[in-house]
């Protein structure tokens, strides 16, 4: 029997808007501190978008930065998953907008939301079409402007965001040893309410009560996200692995979301892996949500840690609760 195709990553784009802000500036808008904001969550810097500036803007320069790597056409694309949790606008999905303005005629596409998780769960829906032989190249973006959802007078959620977008394009291996090899996805609704946007759906629509309660804006609860993540990291990579018949020292480098650097070191320490096979880029970007894990993967091929052959670990969790580990053998 013929065995099913497997699904690689072939290009990879990243960007981020050149606005930075340190946690030098936060100490002039809200009562925290530079060592405050590095001791308890790793990030020194974020990029922020102008005003002006949406989601479909950086995922288009992510997409164009992909398809310029891999030297093919936009309209070569077949299909387009975006994955964020800030669209332009609640419809037309910002996967329309991107197609437009990408230039991808033909293609059809998508929003997927899955907060934190978006990505790794695009990029796996994303290697189910190419793997059923419907698509050849599947474009998958994650993109968050998440500065347009912050209340920058919370400190507890201010200091760990930040913009960008990272976008991979997906196509059949040409070996059986290359690719998407397995991955496991949960969500767990009761955890809901610890991290969400309570208002500007179709349960809180917006008022003048919800703007001025501020319930537009990111609300969470740090201990319980804290706990849950490290937990469910640790749990769903093990899982993955144990079926697969790995161990952590298969990993060659293991590619968190970027939430906490606590949060990614307890992880990891609890799987076994050390921290030179961790990669860590908190420290410059913060929480971009859905674009952590495209910008993570871009520095671990920088940096030589992600090399072709290496076989790579992506885990995320992220709100809903959502909870993501796929693993690739790099092609």
């Amino acid at each position: 029997m013929r065995s099913v195709r497997r699904a690689k990553i072939t290009a990879l784009g990243c960007y981020v808007p050149p606005r930075v802000l340190t946690n030098r500036d936060l100490e002039k808008m809200v009562e925290t501190s530079d060592q405050w904001i590095l001791e308890r969550t790793g990030i020194s810097t974020r990029h922020i978008a102008d005003e002006g500036v949406a989601t479909s803007h950086l995922a288009v320069k992510a997409a164009q930065a992909a398809l310029a790597q891999r030297g093919i056409a936009p309209d070569e694309v077949e299909c387009i998953v975006v994955c964020t949790v800030t669209p332009d606008m609640l419809f037309p999905s910002t996967a329309c907008l991107v197609q437009d303005r990408l230039g991808a005629k033909g293609a059809w596409g998508f929003d997927l939301v899955a907060a934190c998780s978006g990505f790794l769960y695009g990029l796996v829906v994303g290697a189910q079409m190419i793997s059923s032989g419907v698509h050849e190249k599947v474009l998958v973006i994650g993109g968050d402007t998440m500065s347009r959802i912050i209340d920058y007078t919370d400190r507890a959620t201010c200091v760990l965001f930040g913009d960008g977008a990272g976008a991979m394009l997906l196509e059949p291996s040409d070996s059986e040893e290359e690719g998407l090899i397995d991955f496991i996805h949960e969500v767990d609704g009761s955890g809901g309410q610890h991290l969400c946007m309570p208002a500007g759906g179709s349960l809180h629509p917006a008022s003048h009560h919800t703007v001025d309660e501020r319930m537009h804006f990111v609300h969470q609860d740090g201990q319980q996200v804290f706990k849950f993540a490290v937990r469910k990291m640790e749990e769903s990579c093990g899982k993955l692995l144990r079926r697969n018949n790995l161990t952590a020292r298969d990993v060659d480098v293991l590619i968190p979301h970027q939430a906490n650097r606590r949060i990614i070191t307890a992880a990891a320490e609890r799987l076994g892996i050390p921290c030179d096979r961790v990669l860590i880029n908190i420290d410059r970007y913060g929480n971009t949500t859905a674009a952590t894990v495209p910008l993570a993967t871009q520095d671990s091929i920088e940096q030589g840690l992600l090399k072709k052959g290496g076989l790579v670990l992506m885990s995320t969790v992220g709100a809903g609760y959502t909870v993501g580990a796929a693993l690739w053998r790099w092609g």
